[in-house]
């Protein structure tokens, strides 16, 4: 049994469906949107992510990502530097231009709220070598 397993069923916000960029992601993600309105120059949204699962390099434009970590464990990582391990409570700014990615731990279900401003250049899936050293 996967540790936080409960965050499966949702811990704040609902859980969402599959997540409609998951061909970004290595392994499975549910997404569901908390702010989508045209007029709000930010998305906001709730991303849960499967033990392993994790998501592409990406660097966001004309904007930044503000990450709320709600559940679970997991991990997030700015290019050049040491991956930083996440639990409920944390949070994490993400200026524009920054390439970087975050997840689940191999073991673990994660759950963080992730308010975004601009567009997102998705990038190469984080390898298995590095992934797995963590």
């Amino acid at each position: 049994m996967a540790k936080h397993e409960a965050i499966k069923n949702g811990v704040i916000f609902p859980v969402g469906e599959k997540n409609p960029y998951g061909q970004y992601f290595i392994g499975q993600s549910y997404y569901q949107s908390l702010v989508a309105d045209p007029a709000v120059k930010v998305g906001v949204g709730n991303v849960t992510f499967e033990p392993g699962c994790r998501n592409n390099w990406h660097i966001h434009h004309g904007g930044y990502q503000i990450l709320l970590v709600t559940g679970g464990e997991g991990w997030f990582q700015r290019e050049g530097e040491k991956a930083q391990l996440l639990k409920a409570g944390d949070t994490v700014v993400i200026h524009g231009g920054v390439k970087h990615w975050h997840g689940a731990t191999k073991h673990s279900w994660f759950s963080h709220v992730a308010i975004t401003e601009g567009t997102h250049e998705w990038l190469e899936p984080v390898d298995e070598e590095t992934y797995n050293k963590l």
